[in-house]
Formats: structure tokens, sequence, C-alpha cells
């Protein structure tokens, strides 16, 4: 493994290249009546289409040229190995469904990560023009109004929080019965938003967010922009996520631990 030299800096303007290079590539593809998804999974619909194909391709390109030695853990096209130390985990579409139905609550993700998880994090949305951004000192989201510092809720209460999930089937019929044991406890539940619900998280708008099921590059953009915040994001058994599976994000300590000791009890 190399000692390669990086700067927080430095990183965050690569990843602000690539989310850039993302925007270009997938925004003509965006409500296009013509678009054609193929699906990847025998038995369901998983959807993949040429924006999501383009959107990595573009971030590729940009580390191909910026840092040629780092690793890449991409959805699309799957990994290839660096010496650096630091792995670009990259989703170009977060929410293809949502992408393909015209909504616009989809986004790309990006991360840059070492042994023990993402050091930065981004979450892009750019038909809306918004981009959260956490890392380094970093925690802001830049969008039609500026930028502007964020950062996560100080509610400990889940009588008052509010919790995301993107399908309300959440995974199995065991992780959908923990799930609602939450649910009842909440104020307000709402569903399907994909990645953006994290963004929320970090902007002090939303207090939990619990998924099951998900892969690394699902997760490890929004760790990175959640916990630069203030909040906090685990397994269900509070371990770290950033390798996916069942993940609870959370806007801090207080309530992570409270809705935790709920999730804790599924077998």
């Amino acid at each position: 493994m190399s000692n390669t030299a990086y700067t927080g800096a430095e990183l965050l303007a690569v990843a602000h290249e690539m989310a850039d290079a993302a925007r270009a590539a997938i925004l003509p593809f965006f409500r296009q009546t013509d678009l054609v998804a193929d699906n990847k999974l025998d038995g369901g619909f998983d959807p993949v289409t040429a924006a999501d194909r383009a959107g990595e391709r573009a971030m590729r390109a940009v580390l191909a040229a910026k840092r040629p030695d780092d690793g890449i853990l991409g959805e699309e096209y799957g990994t290839q190995d660096g010496t650096s130390g630091l792995v670009w985990v990259l989703d170009p579409i977060d929410g293809t469904r949502g992408f393909i139905s015209g909504t616009p609550t989809w986004g790309v993700l990006i991360a840059c990560s070492d042994d023990n998880g993402p050091v930065l994090g981004v979450i892009d949305q750019p038909y809306i023009g918004e981009r959260f951004v956490g890392g380094f000192g970093t925690a802001e989201v830049q969008g039609p109004h500026g930028v502007i510092p964020f950062k996560t809720k100080q509610n400990s209460e889940l009588s008052q929080a509010i919790l995301f999930t993107t399908f309300p089937e959440v995974g199995t019929e065991i992780e959908a019965a923990a799930f609602r044991k939450v649910s009842e406890q909440v104020q307000l539940t709402r569903f399907g938003m994909d990645c953006y619900a994290y963004g929320l998280v970090a902007t002090g708008q939303v207090d939990l967010v619990i998924e099951a099921g998900l892969n690394a590059y699902d997760i490890q953009g929004p760790i990175g922009v959640i916990e630069a915040a203030g909040g906090i994001v685990t397994d269900w058994q509070g371990k770290p996520a950033h390798m996916g599976g069942r993940v609870l994000a959370a806007a801090n300590p207080d309530i992570h631990a409270k809705a935790l000791a709920i999730l804790k009890g599924i077998e």
C-alpha cells in the first residue's frame, strides 16, 4: 500500500469535479420518455439505464486523470484496485426507479473511504441543483439558495421524530416488522425518498432513516455527509454500516440509541 499524500481540500475538490461530471452526463437523460431501463434482477425489478452507466464513466474519467492511484468501487462497473489506501465508492444514480419515474429524489452518491470507512461523502441531486457535502470540516449544502452550513436535529424523543425509508416493505418480513415497531412510536413516517432522505437527516429536517438490503455504494456517501453534520449511521446492531446491509441513520446519539434498542431485537 502506498502512503500517497493528500489533503482534505484536494479530495473535496476532486469529489466536486466528479459530481459536476456526473451531472453533465446524467441530466440529458432525465424525463426523456424514450429512455430504456434494463432489468438487472431475476424475479424482481432493479433497473439500470444509459444514464447510470454514463454517470459512472464520467466520474471514473475524473479519477483516472486526478487520482489514478486510488481504488474504485462502483455500482455499474465494479472494482478497480488502487495503491493509495483510498477507495472511491460511487453510485451514479441512487434511486433509478425514481429516475425513470421522473421524480427528483434520486441522486449521485460519492464517498472517499479508507480502511475505517468514509472520510468524505457527497449526495448530489442534479435536477434540483442541490449538493450535500460532508468531510474534512465541511458540512454544507450547495443549492439554489447558496451555500448553507448544516447540522442534524437534536430531538431525542421518538414520539416527535420523523422517520424515512425507501420501500414500504423495507426488506424481509422480519425486517419490515422491526421497522414497523419503530414506525409505531414516531410522529411521522414517510416513504420513497431514496438517498435524498439522508440529505434531509444531515440538514436537520429528518430524525431517522431505516433501511435494509443496502450495498456499500448505497450508504457510504450518506455516511460521510451525515457524520460530518453530527449524526450517526450504524447497522441494526450498532456496528459499522459502511459495507451495507441493514442501516440505521440517526440525527444524534440519543435518538439513535432509542431506535437501535427496538431494532436490536430482530433475529
